[in-house]
């Protein structure tokens, strides 16, 4: 009667760790295809901003689908504790107001005619959503999407461009804007409200 359970116990947990891994797997190709039909509104959304060359409106699409909260915070780097509550709101919203602006100035420069979502990956910071651009002369180019769950959505969190993240050129902007006028975030904050 024992040789009999032991079978029947060794099929039992293989068929629940085998339930555990393609529900896990499924779990995973589902959130997966969440984000890139998250991507794809994102995508469709900022196109039509560029296109239209307002920063306010490429500003609204960024406030609406970046994760803001941990891109502002990351980008003030070694002065992210100097930054009070009180000046956070301003903070943020000048941030966001910022990077329209150079979008809006930039896009020009590179007129998109058309995106393609080409994949997703999972990585331990998120699902990378890739895609590729084409621009109005033929030309092609890979952007990489760090898109993270928040809630019961997602938002952007970073983009490879050309093999460089963005976060980090941002960090750096920032960073030295602080440290060139005294070591204040405020300067920062002030000129960004403008």
């Amino acid at each position: 009667m024992a040789s009999l359970a032991r079978p029947a116990l060794f099929a039992t947990r293989w068929l629940g760790l085998a339930a555990l891994v393609l529900f896990v797997q499924i779990t995973t190709v589902q959130a997966a295809d969440s984000a890139v039909a998250f991507m794809e509104k994102v995508a469709r959304e900022l196109l039509s901003s560029t296109r239209s060359k307002s920063p306010a409106l490429i500003a609204s699409v960024i406030h609406r689908y970046a994760d803001t909260g941990y891109i502002g915070s990351y980008s003030l780097g070694s002065y992210r504790a100097q930054l009070t509550a009180t000046d956070r709101p301003g903070y943020l919203a000048g941030m966001v107001r910022f990077i329209g602006r150079y979008a809006a100035n930039e896009a020009p420069k590179y007129p998109i005619a058309s995106y393609r979502i080409t994949g997703s990956v999972r990585s331990t910071q998120g699902i990378m959503v890739d895609s590729v651009i084409t621009l109005r002369d033929g030309s092609n180019y890979d952007v990489r999407w760090l898109v993270v769950r928040r809630g019961s959505s997602y938002r952007v969190r970073d983009a490879m461009v050309y093999g460089f993240w963005m976060l980090p050129f941002l960090k750096k902007l920032f960073e030295n804007y602080i440290s060139e006028n005294g070591g204040h975030v405020r300067a920062l904050v002030a000129v960004l409200s403008r």
